[in-house]
């Protein structure tokens, strides 16, 4: 995680050269979140970056993306399952910043147009009860200070000709576009609703045809999304920033992320909760 002396090295260094010797220049981000509102094609902000430049990089593109994709509502964990870091080159999870301007409720139909080279990935939200998740020592514990989840379909925005890995992607804000929110998953602080987060199935289908997209359980998120989500509140504290009640906790992605084909309805279920919560997203 980014700890203070890290954050500090990076600020001062902003002056210095590009490749492993400072973050991405003002101008280099600037120059990126303009491709980023097209939305067009990017070289993006580097592809030899260490972790301390790329998060640098993302701090920077954050300040600067309101003008872009509205005020902030939250923040995504990236690399959460295990099962992608080898096709990510990461070796461990990472965060960025999720912004309003792009956020749907389930049934919205989306235009891919909204990004250069949108993708679309099951994904899940935790929302914030208190800013306590950041202290709690278990997943238990953590349940106590989330309000509620949500199934959700993350639509990060390649954006490259060439795909990004690794820091290039954590430069980059983990390339957060928007996304589809579900219905609401009330929370029960119990052993056995944590136990049913894991033990659930995740399963994206193609509504019109029945075909069967994705399939994945809930322990793919760092063994369970109460997890997940306790490791991005613990991670955000750790770089500086404090999550606050209702802020949407993005806790990453159980199925690789995959371009949405012409007029398609996606629905993602989670099967083995109450009522098979679900979120579907009709594509252009």
């Amino acid at each position: 995680m980014k700890s203070a002396s890290i954050l500090a090295f990076a600020v001062i260094s902003t002056a210095a050269q590009f490749a492993h010797a400072a973050c991405p220049s003002d101008a280099a981000v600037a120059e990126y979140l303009e491709d980023y509102k097209a939305p067009r094609e990017s070289k993006g902000l580097g592809d030899n970056l260490t972790l301390e430049e790329a998060r640098c990089s993302r701090d920077k593109l954050a300040q600067m993306l309101p003008a872009a994709v509205g005020k902030s509502v939250g923040y995504k964990a990236a690399f959460t399952n295990p099962a992608i870091w080898e096709r990510f080159k990461v070796t461990g999870p990472e965060w960025g910043y999720m912004f309003g301007k792009y956020m749907f409720n389930s049934g919205a139909t989306v235009s891919p147009k909204i990004g250069a080279k949108l993708l679309y990935e099951a994904d899940m939200v935790a929302v914030v009860k208190d800013a306590r998740l950041a202290t709690a020592q278990t997943p238990l514990e953590a349940l106590q200070y989330i309000s509620h989840f949500a199934p959700f379909i993350e639509m990060p925005d390649a954006m490259r000709s060439t795909g990004a890995v690794g820091p290039a992607l954590v430069a980059t804000n983990i390339i957060f576009r928007g996304g589809v929110l579900g219905s609401r998953i009330d929370v029960q602080p119990t052993q056995a609703f944590l136990d049913s987060l894991a033990d659930m199935t995740v399963v994206m289908t193609e509504d019109k045809s029945g075909k069967e997209l994705a399939r994945s359980k809930g322990n793919a998120l760092l063994g369970n999304p109460a997890a997940a989500a306790l490791w991005l509140a613990k991670a955000l504290r750790e770089s500086g920033v404090a999550v606050k009640p209702g802020d949407l906790l993005s806790l990453g992605s159980f199925n690789a992320p995959v371009p949405p084909q012409p007029n398609t309805t996606v629905t993602v279920k989670f099967i083995g909760l109450s009522n098979e919560p679900s979120v579907t997203a009709h594509f252009e």
